[in-house]
């Protein structure tokens, strides 16, 4: 078996398993930016999602891509798997991996580069470079991460859940926080869950974040508070790497 061949096997087999943010559970099928969206795998077994910002450019969580596992980007073309390699990938200089044992800061983006452009049926999508949203304000978590955590075979399906912005430590400048409105982070309900890392959050406007974590109840890592990283705080980082690429993203100021 080849190493494409094994990435595929083990992403699908582990979705995620050793890996800090998880998918959308408490979802619907389908969702915002679905033509903007693709999975990230590695040769660890990691299943993420990636942003498409450009056609050879995708935007993941940092986490996804650390470790100097080798990395795949995955869709699929008339229902077969489509695999590809990235030339480069760069991983935000404020990343730290042991950030959540430790409890210190991390920003969890990265940027995988692409030899060749992406098919055509891919649109980039649209970061928001506006006020961040408040507490209260509605969000849409995105990815394509499994249904119900452990469940590996439901990873791979587009789904999205509508959440609500929390502020539990106060407005938030580097992260966003998002829990189902129905038990406000304290009763389980939608959230972020294994694969959905790297993938959109959105407000009205596009997208603001990037998820890259989530909490659950009694031991659980999904079901509770979703977060994610706010990409307006890390513009000038995304469009200098992008440019090193020869490659843009597109912004709004929001509405």
């Amino acid at each position: 078996m080849g190493i494409a061949e094994r990435i595929v096997a083990l992403g699908f087999a582990c979705a995620l398993g050793a890996l800090p943010a998880q998918a959308v559970v408490g979802g619907r099928e389908g969702g915002p930016a679905a033509g903007s969206t693709l999975m990230v795998l590695n040769a660890r077994g990691g299943v993420c999602t990636g942003i498409v910002l450009s056609p050879r450019a995708v935007l993941t969580a940092a986490h996804c891509a650390a470790g100097g596992a080798e990395l795949r980007i995955h869709w699929k073309e008339a229902g077969e798997p489509v695999l590809v390699a990235p030339t480069a990938v760069s991983l935000h200089p404020e990343f730290d991996a042991g950030a959540i044992r430790s409890r210190r800061r991390s920003i969890d983006l990265a940027l995988v580069r692409l030899a060749e452009p992406l098919p055509g049926r891919f649109a980039a999508a649209g970061l928001v470079d506006g006020s961040l949203p408040r507490a209260g304000s509605p969000i849409t978590l995105a990815g394509y991460g499994v249904s119900r955590e452990g469940e590996a075979r439901s990873t791979g399906t587009y789904r999205s859940a509508a959440l609500t912005a929390v502020e539990p430590y106060g407005p938030g400048r580097i992260l966003i926080w998002a829990a189902d409105p129905a038990g406000a982070g304290k009763r389980p309900g939608a959230s972020a869950c294994q694969g959905d890392s790297g993938g959109p959050i959105f407000s009205e406007a596009g997208i603001v974040a990037v998820t890259s974590w989530s909490t659950g109840p009694k031991g659980q890592n999904c079901g509770l508070l979703s977060q994610g990283v706010l990409v307006a705080p890390q513009r000038s980082w995304i469009d200098a790497t992008l440019s090193q690429w020869g490659e843009t993203a597109r912004w709004s100021s929001g509405p």
